[in-house]
């Protein structure tokens, strides 16, 4: 059932997609030779007012292959021959529709289970902030110049831009009136592996709840979901044993042995800490949802949005500058792995949850699908609409055969990529 929902999901996102493009052609009075959903060999297919409508085996991508779109030819009906606002318009459509799926997604998301104030729900005793007059019950609305609206807008912060060690102006509402306090973090270097789990639990397993970007344990190959087991031989039951082996065993350079369970398998794998500089905001925030109002639902619709195109970019940013690394990349089988894994844990809390959960996962998935088809990169959409920008500004195309050239490069190196990832999922997996 879990590969079930995950082809759904992965196959709605691209027929999505295609559909911005092929919609946009046909307003634009270009031919769609072939719509299609998959690659390989067509499993079914008909043809309906010039256009073949096919079903591919593997249900991996999908396609609207208009006429004359990769070529030079102008004849009537073909993409070179619709006018150049006309051809950036079906170009554009494929990630706009994907930003559309994702806002309805939002919606549904908000109108059902609401959205996570960024409300203070703990001041830790002694921090800098609780001597700056923080207070439970404070609404975070700015913090070190970022703008709050969420409550994982602030675990963002923490977990992938990363807290400043330096004077914070704290902006929040209490009681209704805006406030505004400044204070130093509380900050220290140490040794950390990047993993939050259930703290001292003594009930629950040794889960790890998330793994910070460019951690230790990321470069480990620790996954959310993973369960510890053991470290350097000490065996682990609870998260209560796990905080007791960190208490009793301060982190150093030194390599830790970790054996942890995945999907019912044993593994192990090597750690080595990373010194780090900690800073901590000294107070803890509120993730959980609450309702709002109708017209609140549509606000914190587009909160949503927001929030995961600026973890898309932060990502990104964090790619390019090495902080992650191609290997921790996922392609179509490590997202459907991705997918039924968080259908499979939702399961047990209960049907909304669960779909909730599925849902949010298509939301970050719809965006980011419509965000890098967006980046200006030969093949993609985004260097498409760079050619026909250029044209646009200089009055008459490029060369059609260099620019043919570029996307057929671009092509090649996308698909050694999915090779690469494709790989690396596999191997996940084992």
């Amino acid at each position: 059932m879990r590969i079930v929902i995950a082809i759904v999901v992965f196959s709605i996102l691209i027929l999505f997609h295609e559909l911005g493009h092929f919609w946009l052609a046909k307003k634009n009075g270009i031919i769609v030779d072939e719509f299609s959903l998959g690659m390989g060999p067509r499993i079914l297919s008909f043809t309906k007012n010039g256009t073949k409508y096919s079903l591919k085996i593997f249900p991996f991508g999908g396609s609207c292959a208009m006429r004359g779109e990769d070529g030079e030819e102008e004849e009537p009906g073909s993409f070179n021959a619709a006018s150049i606002w006309g051809r950036i318009s079906v170009v554009a459509a494929g990630p706009i529709f994907n930003f559309i799926l994702a806002f309805v997604i939002a919606i549904i998301i908000v109108g059902a289970v609401g959205y996570d104030t960024p409300e203070v729900m703990v001041v830790r005793e002694g921090s800098a902030v609780a001597t700056a007059g923080l207070l439970e019950g404070d609404v975070i609305t700015k913090f070190q110049g970022k703008r709050i609206a969420i409550g994982r807008d602030l675990y963002n912060i923490e977990n992938l831009s990363g807290v400043k060690a330096e004077e914070t102006i704290v902006e929040f509402i209490r009681d209704g009136e805006k406030q505004t306090i400044n204070y130093l973090p509380d900050s220290i270097e140490q040794y950390m592996v990047g993993i939050t789990y259930a703290g001292e639990d003594p009930k629950a397993k040794a889960e790890v709840w998330g793994v910070s970007i460019g951690s230790a344990m990321a470069a480990a190959g620790i996954l959310p979901q993973d369960v510890i087991t053991s470290i350097d031989g000490i065996a682990i039951d609870t998260a209560a044993d796990l905080s007791k082996y960190f208490e009793e065993n301060p982190l150093t350079g030194e390599e830790l042995q970790i054996i942890f369970e995945r999907d019912g398998k044993s593994k192990e794998t090597s750690v080595v800490p990373i010194k780090t500089l900690r800073v901590d905001i000294g107070f803890g925030y509120n993730i959980n949802t609450a309702k709002t109002t109708p017209l609140g639902v549509v606000r914190y619709a587009l909160e949503e949005m927001r929030f995961w195109v600026d973890t898309t970019f932060q990502t990104l940013k964090m790619f390019v500058t090495g902080r992650v690394s191609v290997s921790e990349l996922s392609g179509p089988i490590g997202v459907i792995d991705v997918i039924g894994d968080t259908y499979e844990s939702g399961k047990e809390q209960g049907a909304l949850v669960t779909w909730m959960m599925v849902l949010q996962i298509m939301l970050l998935m719809s965006v980011n699908l419509g965000i890098m088809n967006l980046l200006p990169l030969p093949a993609l959409d985004g260097g498409r609409l760079i050619f026909l920008l250029i044209e646009a500004v200089r009055g008459k195309p490029t060369n059609r055969k260099v620019e043919g050239t570029i996307h057929f490069i671009g092509i090649i190196l996308l698909l050694s990529l999915m090779v690469y990832v494709t790989f690396n999922d596999i191997l996940k997996l084992f």
